[in-house]
């Protein structure tokens, strides 16, 4: 599904985020930036642990903050860790909001063109992903209509479950817009 925002695109997917070919993917990360399981793990096992070793030297950061790192080998070649939780790995509605708004200004300042999102916080987080699908389609909607160089914002949800959240969520919001 894809929508059109402003002059750029939105767009939910269902797949692995590490082997996505936008020019940079958003890492679910801890405040500290070591990767463990999930899309973390996901992204260390296909990319390399020069990603890991890259993040943890700019660590650890403020809750909602985020951080750009080569891709190693993945086909994306920036990742984006944005630190949605600390190293109790709980989140919330403002950290959640805080680490995607922080990963799209990260992408604009870098001058990146398409980015992939996982559902933030929804994994080891325990965080609702219909709850999350709400905060991060909303933020990348709002920051499509100002944007100057992101043309692209990709979710790609791992399991079928998040991925209708998203795209519920993604076609509720594009039809208020459009009444």
């Amino acid at each position: 599904m894809r929508y059109p925002i402003n002059y750029g695109w939105i767009e939910v997917v269902q797949g692995d985020i590490s082997t996505e070919d936008t020019e940079a993917i958003v890492n679910a990360a801890n405040n500290h930036f070591w990767m463990g399981g999930g899309v973390a793990g996901a992204i260390k096992r296909n990319g390399g642990e020069g990603i890991e070793r890259e993040a943890m030297a700019q660590g650890p950061a403020e809750i909602g903050q985020a951080i750009l790192t080569s891709g190693g080998n993945l086909k994306a070649k920036y990742v984006i860790h944005a630190a949605v939780m600390g190293q109790d790995l709980h989140t919330d509605p403002d950290k959640i909001k805080r680490s995607t708004i922080s990963a799209l200004q990260l992408a604009e300042k870098k001058q990146i063109l398409s980015v992939s999102f996982p559902a933030l916080g929804t994994g080891v987080g325990a965080f609702s992903v219909y709850h999350c699908a709400k905060i991060m389609i909303t933020e990348a909607i709002e920051f499509l209509m100002i944007s100057k160089h992101l043309q692209l914002v990709r979710f790609v949800l791992f399991d079928k479950d998040t991925f209708d959240a998203f795209e519920q969520e993604l076609k509720l919001q594009f039809s208020a817009k459009r009444h």
